[in-house]
């Protein structure tokens, strides 16, 4: 039996569902794997080492041999004329020609080719460590991305409450002024914190809109409400808690690193390579094919076919091309020196950054540990002051300024906190083990909000 309801019903049932229905919100890995998709500068470094991969076939192929063919018709108009004692003339020949042909050639000794072939395996580590590189950019910049919006609405939401609990101040002010049992200081402090908590609203709720449009570029869309992190959120200290093995698996296994290894090798080969245009090359070349034209003039109708098979080696031994090889080399020796200089510079830079993201954790700790003892702290103060007020040994300011340290203390252990697990994701991307897989370990710490 289908049910029916009255149309004027249908809203308030609509409303009942919609009110009772829970709130869904993103996770981190859920925005995370929307940008594996729609995230242009991922898309562009996923296309970047495809196309990486092919220097491999390319360099394969100066290895392997070239077949090519060609083919030819002649329409041929000849016109014979006889000269001497008594002029004669001959008749005109009019016939067509063609023919094709077949061409192997089969490197034996090319040495460039050799050394080319090696620096296409090298190129094709390099465009992989730079693939490898950009997703973890990729996972630093959704996180970071993430936590700014986190941060910014925890702000805007201070702000708020300090603006709320200014307000009341300020009324509970001007009430004591009209009764003659406050200042008109009192309320002229109240309205200026006020005034000031109104435009600091509109600074907050303005970052909010753009830290959410920050994220949505990477994201390609709007990720909706995003879960917040958990006040009692547990963050863990590094492992192994020492900083030196960190720095020492930075310079070697960062990815950053890695390419710049395979760019300084592939630089080394490249000065082989050049040397090389002064080798002598050896080709194994064959060719088959076939030739169709008239035998004679004087046999009318008859053709000669010639049928050409023939295999040889082929020696080329370069004697001068006007100084070019010599310079190719030295410019060669000079991009080498330059690719070791870069490599140098990509272990220190893999080193500070170790060092930087180790020191953030640590340090990050112990500041989360000390702003949740001053909460502790601003909170009990607040408590103190309110009481303060209402028997008359604490003015209204001090009241204000306590509610604003509370405020200002859980906007920064929110902050402090976030810092952190920033730091904790870049020392992992710092010695290139950075994945998902850490963004699955921390997603626990965050809830529906």
């Amino acid at each position: 039996m289908r049910m029916s309801f009255p149309a004027r019903g249908l809203p308030l049932i609509l409303g009942a569902l919609l009110s009772s229905s829970p709130v869904f919100s993103a996770d981190i890995l859920q925005v995370y794997r929307e940008a594996l998709v729609n995230d242009p500068q991922y898309v562009a470094a996923r296309a970047t080492v495809a196309a990486g991969r092919e220097k491999l076939p390319q360099g394969l192929a100066g290895l392997l041999p070239t077949i090519s063919a060609t083919g030819n018709m002649t329409g041929n108009r000849n016109t014979y004329t006889v000269t001497g004692t008594t002029p004669l003339a001959a008749p005109s020949r009019n016939f067509n020609s063609n023919g094709w042909n077949l061409n192997l050639t089969q490197p034996l000794f090319r040495w460039q080719n050799i050394v080319q072939y090696g620096q296409a395996q090298l190129q094709v580590a390099q465009a992989e460590a730079n693939f490898a590189q950009s997703s973890q950019d990729l996972i630093l910049r959704v996180a970071q991305a993430y936590f700014d919006v986190l941060y910014a609405q925890e702000n805007l939401t201070a702000v708020r409450a300090s603006k709320q609990a200014i307000a009341q101040q300020l009324e509970q002010a001007k009430k004591n002024f009209e009764v003659g049992t406050a200042t008109i200081t009192d309320s002229q402090e109240a309205q200026s914190r006020y005034d000031l908590a109104t435009a600091q609203e509109i600074a907050a709720s303005n970052d909010l809109e753009v830290k959410r449009y920050a994220l949505r570029v990477i994201v390609g869309k709007d990720p909706g409400a995003l879960n917040r992190l958990r006040a009692q959120a547990a963050l863990v200290p590094p492992q192994p808690a020492t900083m030196d093995r960190w720095v020492d698996a930075a310079e070697k296994d960062s990815f950053v690193v890695q390419a710049q290894e395979a760019a300084a090798e592939v630089a080394d080969k490249e000065i082989e390579r050049n040397r090389a245009g002064h080798y002598p090359t050896l080709d194994l070349v064959a060719n088959y094919g076939q030739t169709n034209s008239i035998y004679s003039v004087g046999v009318p109708g008859a053709m000669l076919e010639t049928t050409p098979r023939n295999v040889a080696v082929q020696v080329n031994l370069p004697l001068f091309q006007g100084g070019a090889v010599n310079s190719r080399t030295r410019e060669a020796v000079a991009n080498r020196e330059a690719a070791r200089a870069n490599l140098d510079n990509a272990r220190r830079t893999a080193a500070l950054s170790a060092r930087q993201s180790y020191l953030g954790v640590v340090n990050g700790l112990a500041q989360v540990k000390a702003l949740e003892a001053a909460l502790i702290s601003s909170t009990s103060a607040l408590e103190s002051n309110k009481l303060g007020y209402e028997v008359g040994v604490r003015i209204n300011i001090d009241v204000l300024n306590a509610e604003n340290q509370v405020y200002v203390t859980k906007r920064d252990l929110f902050k402090a906190r976030f810092d952190t697990l920033m730091a904790q994701l870049k020392l992992k991307a710092a010695v290139g083990a950075l994945s998902e897989n850490d963004l699955e370990a921390i997603n626990p710490l965050f809830e529906t909000p």
